[in-house]
């Protein structure tokens, strides 16, 4: 069986100072995947005062932190731009994984976009990602249309799955 992974991008404090859409209900989405993933992966976006040793890059206190769990730390919404992600899940042996977290529309959308590009197999929890409501449109369709933009992704051979965590923990059973 190949291995569960989860990678759950910038669910922290400072992050979450202003409000994102169903944030209890995403949280509890994502201990589901953490709790029964074999590999959880935390990216953790450092910018201004958001840094190490501030409460605001910690991760929220809500979240399932598995014992060996990693941390990566980027500086742009893409979790690959010079980080050690990608080494990080080659000397894993990983090339597949769910992604979840937060924001849609920002640092999930370009980790998804790049990682997929890449080669690796991605399958996005459908439910377990958020964003904050922008000025011209609400979190909830941000994240609706954007589950739709990733299944159809033209990636000939390496199209990202939208599955529910429901649907994605009962194919890890």
């Amino acid at each position: 069986m190949a291995q569960r992974v989860v990678v759950v991008i910038d669910m922290q404090n400072g992050v979450f100072s202003s409000p994102r859409f169903d944030q209890a209900g995403r949280v509890a989405q994502i201990n589901r995947l953490t709790e029964r993933a074999d590999i959880t992966l935390f990216i953790q976006h450092r910018e201004g005062a958001m840094c190490e040793g501030n409460d605001t890059f910690n991760l929220l206190p809500e979240l399932v932190q598995p014992a060996g769990a990693h941390y990566v730390t980027k500086t742009a919404c893409d979790s690959f731009w010079q980080t050690e992600l990608a080494a990080l899940l080659k000397k894993l042996a990983v090339e597949e994984f769910v992604v979840c977290g937060c924001a849609t529309d920002y640092c999930l959308d370009t980790t998804i976009k790049v990682g997929a590009s890449a080669g690796y197999a991605i399958t996005v929890a459908a439910d377990a990602h958020t964003t904050a409501d922008r000025h011209w449109v609400s979190a909830e369709a941000l994240i609706n249309q954007h589950n739709e933009v990733w299944s159809s992704l033209s990636i000939p051979g390496n199209v990202p799955r939208v599955l529910s965590t429901e649907d994605i923990v009962t194919e890890w059973s």
